[in-house]
């Protein structure tokens, strides 16, 4: 039932989705009917002048009731969009009376088609087909089969002009949903990407002001104590090294959103190099998208600090392992010359390698990190 009472869609009834040729062709059948109607009345020759200036003004009047007519419908309002075509309606009757039977008979199959376009077809119905009966029964058609024939081609052009305005309607609509979609997609990429730079920024100042920190208050301490200067030179070079090494770390990491970065099993040889570890590269290596070559790097680098505080001395091997649809990282350390406190807690400082986890996880990969034999196993496995 809903479907007799609804409304056509105003995006069917409006003219703004329309292409420039449609409204064009719209423009040329209403000045055609308009032409025609205006010469069925001054063609009539027993028509006097009181009743040609009638049916002018009359045929001016329907102009401007078609104009309210749309305007009305396209907002919908049932009430004055009845009251017009009926006014219409009676107009065409009013013409056909004062003798002007084509601008009449043009009226009638208007307000058929006009109708059954913009009107719910509960109102629709009923005004065509007393539009239709008008024309059948009051016009001069030729014939009942010309009749019929007219009457059946005028209600069926009415209803499929009114499907096509509906289809066009949905396309418009899905255009606007499609566009709406794309906005916010664009818009949740952004911001996944702004939020993946506030990460990888965090982690770098995190990691790199915590160490400095750490050397700064040492430093204080040793000025306090009256330490040798050397000692404290040698704190502050290093609170400098690491700030060096901070801002390094930074533009690697907005070099490697950027695509710009040097393949991780590079990073990884300089990383052992400088700590006289071992590196095993299995696999056929591969470019890595950016995220994960960036958690390959930072827990690397969170292992290797690990290892600086809570093991000093101990060996390190790590191993890097290309698979067909994942990368492994496997960082082990052994042999440390002091007694290790290999719980995850000490070992991995809670924080530093539970953050990494986290980042494992949003990747869809995964994060281990526990003793061992004899040491430590860190094991890195994200999607690549």
């Amino acid at each position: 039932m809903s479907g007799w009472t609804s409304w056509p869609s105003k995006e069917a009834l409006s003219r703004e989705n329309r292409s420039s040729a449609r409204r064009a062709f719209g423009r040329g059948v209403r000045l055609l009917f308009a032409a025609a109607a205006l010469w069925g009345i001054l063609a009539r020759t027993d028509l006097n002048g009181w009743l040609t200036a009638a049916s002018v003004l009359g045929l001016a009047a329907v102009a401007v009731a078609v104009w309210a007519f749309f305007r009305f419908t396209l907002e919908h309002r049932a009430a004055p969009s009845v009251a017009l075509i009926a006014l219409m309606l009676g107009a065409a009757f009013g013409l056909h009376a004062a003798g002007a039977d084509v601008p009449a008979t043009l009226l009638w199959c208007g307000c058929a088609v006009l109708g059954m376009e913009r009107l719910p077809l509960a109102a629709a119905a009923p005004l065509t087909g007393t539009a239709l009966a008008a024309y059948a029964l009051v016009g001069d058609s030729g014939g009942w089969l010309v009749t019929s024939l007219t009457v059946a081609g005028l209600g069926l052009i009415g209803y499929v002009v009114r499907l096509d305005a509906e289809a066009r309607g949905n396309t418009q609509r899905l255009l606007v949903q499609e566009r709406a979609a794309r906005a916010a997609e664009a818009e949740s990429a952004a911001l996944a990407e702004r939020a993946r730079i506030a990460r990888e920024i965090h982690d770098v100042l995190a990691h790199s002001l915590s160490a400095q920190t750490v050397h700064l208050e040492a430093t204080r301490l040793l000025i306090e104590r009256g330490v040798e200067r050397d000692v404290v030179l040698g704190r502050v070079i290093a609170a400098r090294q690491m700030a060096r090494e901070g801002l390094a770390e930074t533009r690697q990491a907005l070099s490697a959103l950027r695509g710009e970065m040097a393949p991780v099993e590079d990073f990884l040889r300089e990383l052992v190099a400088s700590e006289g570890a071992d590196l095993e590269v299995e696999g056929e290596a591969r470019y890595l998208p950016a995220e994960a070559g960036l958690a390959v790097r930072r827990v690397a680098q969170e292992a290797m600090t690990n290892v600086r505080k809570h093991a000093p001395g101990a060996k390190v091997a790590l191993r890097l392992e290309y698979r067909s649809e994942e990368v492994e990282l496997e960082f082990r350390d052994f042999g440390s010359r002091t007694p290790v406190d290999n719980s995850l807690r000490a070992s991995g400082s809670g924080y530093g390698l539970l953050g990494m986890r986290e980042r494992a996880e949003l990747l869809g990969g995964a994060l281990d990190a526990g003793p061992a034999e004899e040491g430590f196993v860190v094991r890195l496995r994200v999607p690549a």
